[in-house]
């Protein structure tokens, strides 16, 4: 007997469309984005950017579970490879996570924690207006000759001692950025038997009453090396993103020379910028 429009398997057939559909979606979008397929676009940064955009808006929330990646790949219509694809570029922007196993699956991602580069405020009152407890944890703390390069930004003689510094720094408990900083000893006397493992600007300025007042910062994307890998618990080869900082009192003397490596895929670096005077 021939099966009936209205059967078992167009009941099955519906029941699957209704799962690839992404929960989070399904009051406001019942139907896939329109993919156009032509030059000068590709089919999977069409669905990267939907996603993305998805994501920013808070349709799809963090920690939230993708559906499996053949429901998600029948419902826009396209091939796993080519979902694969889409959902590894959200990955290396770290927007969704993904995992393998039993309770493995795609999962959006926490948002990024913005670090706002125009304000000189240290990083653990950064964290403080985020709600986000600061910690840090002392990699080494010791007094050396200072090196060509910290001698030039700090203008000191090479051989001259610095105070320097790596720790690790926590959000919430969960290690962020690696950072390096360098200060001159002749400003900063015993500073290393002070507290280490809290906000080194507020200890310049409760102890000696400096603070930094404007700062020359350089950005330079990077990998993940070994080292860098094992303290901030990432993968080798995973992008970081690198801020080099010479920090300034008021009246010009430079305070701090450092070299910052934030995870690319929990931190965002924002930058304001306003019109320049006059005509370029």
């Amino acid at each position: 007997m021939p099966r009936q429009p209205g059967g078992r398997r167009s009941t099955r057939r519906s029941v699957r469309q209704a799962a690839a559909t992404p929960p989070a979606l399904e009051t406001r979008a019942r139907t896939p984005p329109r993919i156009v397929r032509g030059p000068g676009t590709t089919v999977h940064g069409q669905i990267e950017d939907w996603l993305a955009g998805e994501i920013a808006v808070g349709t799809l929330r963090p920690g939230g579970r993708l559906p499996a990646e053949h429901d998600l790949a029948s419902w826009f219509g396209v091939s796993r490879m080519t979902l694969r694809h889409a959902l590894g570029e959200l990955a290396r922007r770290g927007l969704v996570t993904r995992a393998v196993g039993r309770h493995g699956g795609t999962f959006v991602a926490e948002p990024k924690l913005e670090q706002d580069l125009t304000t000189l405020t240290g990083f653990s009152e950064q964290l403080r207006r985020h709600g986000m407890v600061a910690g840090a944890r002392v990699l080494t703390a010791a007094t050396r000759q200072a090196g060509p390069p910290a001698a030039a930004a700090l203008r000191l003689r090479e051989g001259d001692p610095v105070h320097e510094i790596r720790r690790i720094r926590l959000a919430d408990s969960r290690p962020i950025a690696v950072e390096h900083s360098i200060f001159p000893a002749a400003l900063f006397p015993d500073m290393l038997a002070g507290r280490l493992d809290g906000s080194l600007y507020e200890l310049l300025e409760v102890r000696y009453g400096q603070r930094p007042h404007r700062a020359r910062e350089s950005l330079e994307p990077v990998i993940a090396g070994v080292r860098e890998a094992e303290a901030l618990e990432v993968a080798e080869g995973d992008p970081l993103m690198l801020v080099e900082r010479t920090a300034y009192a008021r009246g010009g003397q430079p305070l701090e020379f450092a070299r910052d490596l934030f995870r690319g895929d929990r931190t965002r670096l924002v930058v304001w910028t306003s019109e320049l005077a006059g005509d370029l």
